[in-house]
């Protein structure tokens, strides 16, 4: 898929699944933000059930569990507390039910839905993948030397 929205791609570590719907935000972003944070709070839902394993329900009430688990960063938890203000999640509750339904959205907000999936990448798929390489490699070195591997008891 070309890339003309001036957003990089997500990040080779992202799940397809997500990261098709982030992609096709990004390129719909300049012609529509409506159809842009559509997808986004779609992927949002999408990773706060899959990976942060919260409970089906509105994206918002998504949003209070997952900030209320206290697995965030901070500034990723500001991140989504501010991202559920913009989307006006209260006032409008076709925005906080249904997370792939089309409803008004300004560019601002759009965008700054891309700025907290990046985020979310980032914790949830980035981090982990780097952790795992690096603990493969020190798990051979170990294991080269003779020793035992990270979490394997010392016999």
């Amino acid at each position: 898929m070309p890339f003309t929205s001036g957003r990089p791609p997500a990040p080779e570590e992202v799940d397809e699944l997500y990261a098709r719907d982030y992609e096709e935000a990004c390129l719909t972003l300049a012609q529509s933000p409506k159809a842009s944070a559509a997808l986004s709070r779609r992927c949002l839902q999408n990773i706060l059930r899959e990976k942060a394993g919260v409970k089906k329900s509105n994206l918002a009430k998504e949003i209070d569990e997952v900030i209320d688990n206290r697995t965030l960063t901070p500034a990723l938890a500001e991140s989504l507390l501010e991202i559920k203000s913009i989307a006006n999640f209260n006032i409008y509750p076709t925005k906080s039910t249904a997370a792939g339904e089309i409803v008004d959205a300004e560019p601002e907000e759009a965008e700054w839905m891309l700025d907290v999936l990046e985020l979310m990448f980032d914790l949830y798929f980035v981090q982990p993948a780097k952790l795992k390489a690096k603990r493969e490699a020190l798990n051979k070195k170990l294991t080269d030397s003779g020793k035992s591997p990270l979490g394997v008891a010392a016999k």
